[in-house]
């Protein structure tokens, strides 16, 4: 989701004056007009230097859709498939200024199937200005932006009720379009809307008062962003300022930069850092320019202390009296960004602020249709749905829900392995039980029952194809250990899917829900000491990975089962490949599932050269090699 921006150096340099910066979006159904507005306010706001008016001419010549006038659409669709098409794909912004206040603006998509650029644009956005073609009404793509507008925290909407001349400029026209929004806004708790009736590609209403509408008293659409007022709630706020940089650059400086996000602070401030707890006084308020009295949301500085903590990147510095939450599970709406559904319980990275954690998402307690807002099940969230889950961290983090605060109650969701974003994310609340369930110390540990077995406990994965042979093989390394006198169990995955797994399917959802199920069981083996034995395909290396991460390190051994489709084939002693062939068994891994091959198993067993027995020999023969054994043999 690249961006564009006319002057991003200008832009940064604002960032810090939000009183006089307005952060707005421009959404509607496609072909409403977004691109035109944005293109006619940067042209006269005179935002536009002389090479871009040229440009301007140029393109508008080439691909523009109003004859020899300009087309002020393509000064902001700047992809050649945008131009081509006359839509925006793209979330495009543009910084510009008048006299009176610094704009940035977001021209996000209209398409469904965008929805993630849009939320992108949104996420930092003040205010928005949907548009609605006179001639159309509200539609369905209306309501549905306006949805995700309220969803990420916009309160404030400007209805542009567009192309008022293709209408005649018709009042009733306006006043019906009006009155249908605001019925549909107040559902969603949007209680202020201001409507400007309109024509973007003529200018009418634009930066000054339209003649043709003498019936409208309002201001033109830039009065009304000028002198709208910004929600400074934030200012209000306890004090949120997570550290980004510990800065260090002598032993006798130690501050904590970071923006705040929320509240002021000045020295003398009573203070608590989160997650230790400790409390401590700010002395010194210091930037660039100097030290400040005082700071406020939205600002960059530095916070020195009068106490030497121990604090780091991703820690929380909050107002003493009133810290930020500290949970590691929670309620959340999901936005899915990525072309590979979102599987519950495989295992993802979540960014809260500065912090970067391990994270599992539940399956979607229902999904939102973003058109009818009708709640729908599903077990998984394809690309641009949105659903409700629960969200489980590995360790504990500061939070705000997004309603109260929305840099600290948002995150986004990257695949642990691709390392792109796949999600992002709005948290509701910390789930009762983060707060209520504690590990319970027991004195007999799993040291203590490995000295009582006589031997280290492990996982002996074994995954491959189905037919395989590992089922087979994993028998024959339990009779071979059992015979040593080592303390097993076999967990077969035709087994568990008659107790543990009876209500899972073979959807890729289901096999990642199996194969977290197995592995909590495996890692229960093997505090209790075991030597777990597990025969399963586990196609996906990502679930592979994430049993692995369960056990200490040394104690999980993959086992690659390499046998080549064509013989699994051949065998088909269940009469499954024949199924999935003719498309009586839909998702078997091989035919119409993938199986992911092990990049660096610990053992490779290459049935085409190996029997049965001399791969479970070779298996036990590795366990000896790595001390796992010691006591049994002896």
């Amino acid at each position: 989701m690249a961006a564009q921006i006319d002057n991003p150096d200008a832009a940064v340099s604002v960032a810090n004056s939000r009183q006089d910066l307005l952060r707005f979006i421009t959404c509607g159904s496609v072909d409403d007009g977004k691109s035109t507005l944005i293109g006619r306010l940067l042209y006269e706001a005179k935002a536009l230097f002389d090479d871009q008016l040229t440009t301007l001419d140029a393109d508008s010549r080439k691909f523009g859709t109003q004859g020899d006038s300009p087309d002020y659409a393509l000064l902001v669709d700047g992809l050649s498939a945008e131009r081509e098409q006359g839509i925006t794909i793209d979330v495009a912004y543009r910084f510009f200024a008048t006299e009176k206040r610094k704009f940035i603006v977001a021209d996000t998509p209209g398409h469904e199937q965008y929805t993630r650029n849009m939320v992108t644009g949104a996420s930092t956005a003040d205010l928005a200005v949907i548009l609605v073609d006179a001639r159309k009404g509200v539609l369905t793509q209306t309501r549905r932006h306006s949805y995700l507008v309220s969803l990420l925290g916009i309160r404030r909407v400007v209805l542009a009720i567009n192309k008022l001349d293709l209408v005649g400029w018709s009042q009733q026209v306006f006043d019906a379009i009006d009155h249908d929004y605001r019925a549909f806004a107040l559902r969603l708790g949007i209680d202020r809307v201001d409507s400007i009736p309109l024509s973007a590609l003529r200018g009418d209403n634009m930066t000054t008062r339209s003649v043709n509408m003498p019936w409208y008293e309002g201001p033109s659409l830039l009065h009304h962003l000028e002198q709208v007022e910004i929600d400074a709630m934030q200012e209000h706020r306890p004090l949120r300022m997570p550290v980004q940089w510990v800065n260090r650059p002598n032993p006798d400086f130690r501050g904590y930069s970071g923006r705040i996000l929320g509240g002021r602070v000045q020295p003398g401030d009573a203070i608590r850092v989160l997650p230790s707890g400790k409390t401590s006084t700010v002395t010194r308020i210091v930037t660039l320019d100097g030290d400040l009295d005082g700071a406020q949301s939205g600002q960059s500085v530095t916070l020195t202390l009068a106490d030497e903590l121990d604090i780091s990147r991703g820690d929380v510095i909050c107002a003493a009296n009133d810290p930020a939450g500290l949970a590691d599970q929670f309620e959340a709406t999901i936005v899915w960004m990525a072309e590979a559904a979102m599987l519950p319980g495989r295992p993802y990275l979540v960014k809260i602020g500065a912090t970067t954690l391990g994270a599992a998402l539940g399956p979607p307690k229902y999904v939102i249709d973003v058109n009818s807002l009708d709640h729908l099940a599903g077990k998984t969230l394809e690309l641009n749905e949105i659903g409700v889950c629960n969200v489980t961290l590995d360790r504990a983090v500061a939070f705000d829900a997004y309603a109260d605060n929305r840099d600290m109650g948002s995150f986004i969701v990257i695949d642990r392995y691709s390392n792109q974003t796949v999600g992002a994310g709005l948290l509701h609340f910390a789930l009762r039980r983060s707060q209520n369930i504690h590990w319970q110390a027991v004195e007999v540990d799993k040291q203590a029952r490995a000295r009582q077995n006589g031997h280290r406990p492990c996982v002996l994965w074994l995954t491959g194809l189905s037919g395989s042979g590992k089922s087979t093989i994993a028998n024959i390394v339990e009779r071979q250990l059992h015979a040593l006198g080592a303390r097993t169990y076999l967990l077969d995955g035709d087994n568990v899917r008659h107790g543990l797994s009876k209500d899972l399917g073979f959807t890729d959802a289901d096999r990642v829900e199996n194969i977290r199920r197995v592995g909590e069981v495996a890692r229960l083996m093997v505090d209790a000491g075991l030597i777990v034995i597990t025969a399963f395909i586990s196609p996906f290396r990502s679930e592979r990975r994430l049993a692995r991460s369960m056990v200490a390190e040394g104690e999980f051994i993959e086992i690659f089962v390499d046998t080549p489709l064509a013989i699994v084939e051949q065998r088909d002693t269940k009469g499954l490949y024949r199924k999935a062939r003719n498309g009586e068994l839909k998702n078997f891994t091989g035919i119409d599932s993938p199986y992911e091959i092990p990049e660096a198993p610990d053992l490779h067993i290459d049935t085409t050269t190996s029997d049965a027995e001399t791969a479970a020999t070779a298996i036990v023969e590795l366990l000896d090699s790595r001390g796992l054994l010691d006591r049994a043999r002896s």
